[in-house]
């Protein structure tokens, strides 16, 4: 029993595997259970035993990216530390994520534009007013000192996270366009200076607010 429980997990791995490489490469529209059976090295019948359409295997697969790009967020901003050590801490834990997951941004974005459903799990992942509401009760010192009020929260976090989130979305535009990003290596080590630069930009910039 053991052993059929562990080759079962084995097997709905691999599947996750391949589902997520090839949906983040095609797209759901694109993508096709046959190629998702053959990264898996599966038949197809034993991925419809899984998963019974291309649908559900694309929920299960989508809400663990979600959880993958905005848990970590959520995690961050609640945290109990000073708000410029959270836009620090967030632009090293976030880049690091999408470092990993080069693919993840541009992917979620047109999913979203084919299906604007899908933002509602996005909603309950990120929890963004229980987010918003938090970060002015533990900061709003801070904020005020800078001159944010709450209802301009929102305008500060697209800003923060944009920052992070831009340069992946739109990666073969940037390389195009800036000689030195040609390379997977070379964007990896501009997004690794990203950290501190977008996280000292923003402060500067919150602290230059009022002057």
């Amino acid at each position: 029993m053991v052993k059929t429980k562990n080759t079962d997990l084995q097997t709905q791995e691999r599947i996750f595997k391949a589902a997520t490489e090839v949906f983040e490469e095609k797209g759901f529209a694109a993508a096709r259970m046959q190629e998702i059976a053959d990264r898996a090295e599966i038949n197809k019948a034993l991925l419809h035993y899984y998963f019974r359409s291309k649908e559900l295997l694309f929920e299960a697969v989508f809400q663990v990216l979600l959880k993958k790009m905005f848990e970590k967020i959520l995690s961050v901003f609640m945290m109990d530390i000073s708000f410029e050590k959270k836009i620090k801490l967030y632009y090293e834990e976030h880049i690091n994520i999408l470092i990993k997951n080069p693919n993840l941004p541009l992917f979620l974005l047109n999913e979203i534009s084919h299906n604007p459903e899908l933002v509602q799990g996005i909603r309950e992942t990120l929890r963004y007013s229980e987010m918003r509401d938090v970060i002015y009760k533990q900061h709003s010192r801070e904020l005020r000192k800078y001159g944010i009020k709450k209802g301009e929260l929102p305008q500060l976090m697209v800003t923060v996270v944009s920052m992070a989130i831009f340069p992946f979305a739109a990666r073969n535009v940037m390389k195009m366009m800036m000689e030195q990003l040609g390379d997977n290596k070379s964007f990896n080590n501009f997004m690794q200076a990203r950290k501190d630069f977008a996280s000292d930009f923003v402060i500067a910039a919150l602290k230059n607010r009022k002057k």
